[in-house]
């Protein structure tokens, strides 16, 4: 049986590391591009995160969490089972993007001063706006030779590897805190209560018993509610009988 798995953040700040890592994906898996429509997938990706972290002040949030775990490997580092050459190369790393993320003063800056992403960026908003008659710059660089594409596309990612290699290894670190155990939801319900460290919730559930689970809590406790897929006969959307499935919590 397959399980899919659901992350429920209880907090703003790792709701918004999901988001990003989520357009990341989508960011990166269209950079390999080959037909125009995938092109146009890169920079309806490329713009939304651009205005997400535009409304965000990600850098100090990520230096904050940087930091920590920087005195978390120092602390573990005396453990004296711990694998040692894997913990300096995590170490190495946290001091590398420590000192980026310093560098930075505006988060992918170059990219929003860009005279050809600027001039295509607002009509990614207007519902059909992308059409060659509205951007028949856009149609000009869609029909240039892939390699000069991808070329493009390469110095553009290069202004935002720094926020995507703190967002993975910070997810990382924090998906390591928790360890998944077996749950049982009575009538399709349960409610826990997070510990001072909680700040995600991740849920594992049969992806084909027709329901899913839903979230909403906050940082001090939080209720789990199965949801039908499909409504029943009755049209009610609840799960009325126990549900097993497995919980961590990060």
């Amino acid at each position: 049986m397959t399980d899919a798995l659901y992350e429920f953040p209880l907090n703003e700040k790792v709701r918004t590391y999901l988001r990003l890592e989520s357009l990341f994906k989508q960011l990166f898996y269209a950079k390999e591009a080959q037909n125009d429509w995938q092109y146009m997938q890169f920079f309806e990706a490329l713009f939304t995160l651009i205005d997400l972290l535009d409304r965000l002040d990600i850098r100090n949030d990520m230096l904050k969490d940087i930091e920590l775990h920087e005195k978390n490997l120092v602390y573990w580092s005396q453990h004296p089972q711990i694998d040692n050459e894997a913990l300096q190369a995590t170490l190495q790393q946290i001091l590398r993007l420590r000192e980026q993320l310093k560098s930075v003063k505006r988060v992918a800056s170059n990219l929003k001063d860009d005279r050809f992403l600027g001039s295509i960026r607002q009509r990614f908003a207007i519902p059909g706006g992308t059409s060659p008659c509205d951007l028949p710059n856009l149609h000009y660089w869609l029909k240039q030779p892939d390699a000069l594409k991808k070329q493009d596309i390469k110095i553009w990612l290069q202004e935002l590897t720094i926020i995507n290699d703190a967002i993975c290894i910070t997810l990382s670190f924090l998906r390591e805190r928790g360890r998944f155990t077996s749950i049982t939801a009575e009538n399709g319900f349960y409610q826990g209560i997070a510990d001072d460290k909680n700040e995600l919730i991740r849920i594992l559930s049969p992806a084909n018993c027709g329901y899913f689970p839903t979230l909403s809590g906050n940082k001090y406790r939080y209720a789990i509610r199965f949801t039908l897929f499909q409504p029943d006969l009755k049209g009610s959307i609840n799960v009325e009988e126990s549900v097993s499935f497995r919980m961590a919590c990060c």
